[in-house]
């Protein structure tokens, strides 16, 4: 029998693999940003840094290139050009939405439940995102790493302000946070989320998403509806 979650009047989505499809798009946005910065594809550097790159889906773009390129400015670089090659993907047709994703963030807000859509991507990435897919007013908040000083997922930033800023639950574990990744499901738990699910759309899987300490794995986004029941 399933359990719902009635209680839950927040929910923090991710974008990229949550809600919208990525595709592999993030992989082809990373080989041009390595391109730009000389690492070949091929290369065992170009292998090494692809790895990092997949084994950290979800945190902030900024900070995994902090990682693989070492200083501030060589990190701001890849950053440009990665988001760059990601917003020209985009433009040219290439997002979609998970499907029923809109409809699950619709039957949310129809139901009285605030949603908030979360990225780690920069802002003009984001708002590019809500652009192509009709998005810009779906939901009454969207944040990026900017938008809390920097810190993305892992940290538990975005779920908190999240909810500072929306008001839109008394108590944290009145809130939901959704991803498809190991960190998006870390940043739930670190901010003492009452639900805290992986999605299986994305990049990461279920031994992935249990061992971050979810309370849920669901096969989609457009599962969640029903796991939070009617809102009491």
């Amino acid at each position: 029998m399933t359990v719902t979650h009635p209680d839950i009047r927040l929910v923090v989505l991710d974008m990229a693999g949550t809600t919208v499809a990525d595709g592999g798009l993030v992989e082809r946005a990373f080989a041009a940003a390595a391109d730009a910065m000389g690492v070949s594809a091929g290369s065992a550097e170009h292998a090494e840094h692809l790895a990092h790159v997949r084994a950290t889906m979800g945190e902030s773009k900024i900070s995994v290139f902090r990682h693989l390129f070492g200083t501030e400015e060589r990190a701001r670089q890849a950053n440009a050009a990665f988001e760059t090659a990601y917003g020209d993907l985009v433009a040219s047709g290439l997002a979609a939405p998970v499907p029923g994703a809109r409809e699950s963030i619709e039957a949310l807000l129809g139901g009285g439940r605030t949603v908030v859509l979360t990225t780690g991507f920069a802002r003009v990435t984001q708002d590019a995102l809500l652009d192509a897919l009709g998005w810009r007013d779906l939901v009454p908040l969207t944040l990026c790493p900017a938008d809390v000083g920097g810190r993305g997922r892992p940290y538990p930033d975005l779920v908190l302000e999240s909810l500072v800023r929306t008001r839109g639950a008394d108590d944290v574990r009145q809130v939901a946070v959704v991803g498809d990744t190991a960190y998006d499901v870390l940043s739930g738990v670190r901010a003492g989320a009452g639900l805290v699910a992986g999605v299986r759309t994305g990049a990461h899987g279920d031994a992935e998403f249990r061992a971050a300490g979810a309370t849920e794995v669901l096969d989609s986004v457009a599962d969640l509806p029903a796991l939070l029941g009617e809102l009491g």
